[in-house]
């Protein structure tokens, strides 16, 4: 799963993410909540932890912002405040579970696993990016029309990337989203999927849309 932690609190944020981390989820971290609308449109996250008193735009301003334009990312409220009141008017915008501070981590993992769960129906059945379209029920892909042969592993590669198109992911993201496990860092196993992704999904077509950014990782978009 990926999962998105807007919090100012940077301590506390540090800790959340390698909470996360440490239980295979891709983390990204937002400081304030400024970007996040732009980022949740943007890019796909499985849920999104939202510490609910942040500097400028406070969290159920957001959410309520978050649903007003259709964005359904499960949301997860953090609180330092527990009055019954608050709870209910962060459900009522739109979030769909809510922690107090001070929170134990091990919680704070399980309620954003149930919610990556239980977000899952609201996934895009049919992902599209130009001509390249991946349905994730049948897991067939397609460019131009013409179907494309993916080992597993191959259609979860071009999964996760679809999913986050737009956004440079660096090689052990990917390993995170795609492959379960660690490994030893220094092999290329990802540059070997990626090189058999392109060749099937780029070669001899036009415009190309797997690229690689030297040094920090891949991103699937249309050239601009």
């Amino acid at each position: 799963m990926r999962v998105l932690v807007v919090e100012d609190d940077r301590k506390t944020a540090l800790f959340v993410r390698k909470a996360l981390q440490t239980e295979g989820f891709a983390t990204d971290v937002l400081g304030d909540g400024d970007a996040l609308l732009e980022t949740v449109a943007s890019s796909h996250f499985d849920v999104v932890v939202l510490d609910i008193m942040l500097p400028g735009r406070d969290g159920l301003s957001l959410v309520r912002q978050m649903r007003e334009r259709g964005l359904e990312t499960p949301v997860l409220l953090l609180t330092a405040r527990g009055e019954v009141g608050e709870r209910v008017e962060g459900l009522n915008a739109g979030a769909d579970d809510y922690l107090g501070k001070p929170f134990a981590l091990a919680e704070l993992v399980a309620r954003v696993r149930a919610l990556g769960r239980r977000g899952g129906d609201t996934k895009a059945v049919v992902l599209r990016l130009s001509d390249l379209t991946l349905d994730t029920v049948s897991r067939l892909a397609r460019r131009g029309g013409q179907a494309i042969d993916l080992a597993p592993r191959e259609y979860r590669l071009l999964e996760f990337l679809l999913r986050s198109s737009g956004r440079i992911c660096g090689r052990m993201e990917i390993v995170e989203a795609v492959w379960d496990y660690d490994f030893d860092p220094g092999t290329n196993l990802v540059d070997v999927y990626i090189m058999r992704l392109r060749e099937k999904l780029d070669a001899g077509r036009k415009p190309k849309l797997l690229h690689t950014v030297r040094g920090i990782g891949y991103v699937m978009k249309e050239p601009a």
